[in-house]
């Protein structure tokens, strides 16, 4: 399944801060994509535990963890804002460059980003998105499967993703991008439903 369409025209910032709040969208080079409706709890349980988790390990340091709904601009070269084209709202992410972060959110490629993935987004976050992130210099993605519990790591090695590293979500997994921050499962896979 794939995300619908706003329109089938192409969009930058400009028009994306005239649309009303009610419904979400990221704007992916000008295409504007109909965000799933809200998250189920499972998703949001995950979201939350690795976005606390990140956030008591990051207390008192200079990197940022952050929640969605935040923008995250992804500018091509040096345009302005109203001129880009493609904004996410990544599930977590971690921003190390403080210059990176102002009022409307975040400018520029955060250092980790995780997406749990639903039924209504996999096919999005594994594809376009991936690529989006390796092409922004995302330095690790991750995409976090609820329902096979598993955990699919994508490090940059030279400008590019290659590989992804596979784990089960069970123990603990380190963020090679920045190893101060190892996320434990055990107890939160203990909370999620057993049919999730």
């Amino acid at each position: 399944m794939t995300l619908a369409l706003r329109d089938t025209q192409t969009h930058c910032y400009d028009d994306y801060l005239t649309w009303p709040d009610d419904v979400r969208y990221e704007l992916i080079d000008g295409v504007a994509y109909v965000m799933a409706p809200t998250p189920d709890l499972a998703h949001q349980d995950i979201a939350g535990e690795i976005f606390r988790q990140a956030a008591n390990i990051l207390a008192g340091k200079s990197c940022r963890v952050f929640i969605a709904p935040v923008d995250v601009r992804l500018p091509k070269k040096d345009e302005a804002d109203e001129h880009i084209d493609t904004l996410v709202q990544p599930d977590v992410m971690v921003v190390c460059d403080s210059s990176k972060l102002d009022r409307p959110g975040i400018r520029g490629a955060p250092d980790w980003i995780v997406e749990v993935l639903s039924p209504s987004t996999a096919s999005h976050d594994q594809t376009k998105k991936r690529a989006l992130y390796e092409l922004h210099g995302v330095r690790e993605y991750w995409l976090v499967h609820p329902v096979d519990r598993v955990l699919t790591v994508y490090c940059l090695i030279n400008g590019e993703y290659g590989k992804p590293d596979v784990y089960e979500l069970r123990g603990e997994t380190q963020v090679k991008a920045l190893p101060d921050i190892v996320i434990q499962w055990n107890e939160l896979l203990e909370r999620l439903p057993v049919d999730y």
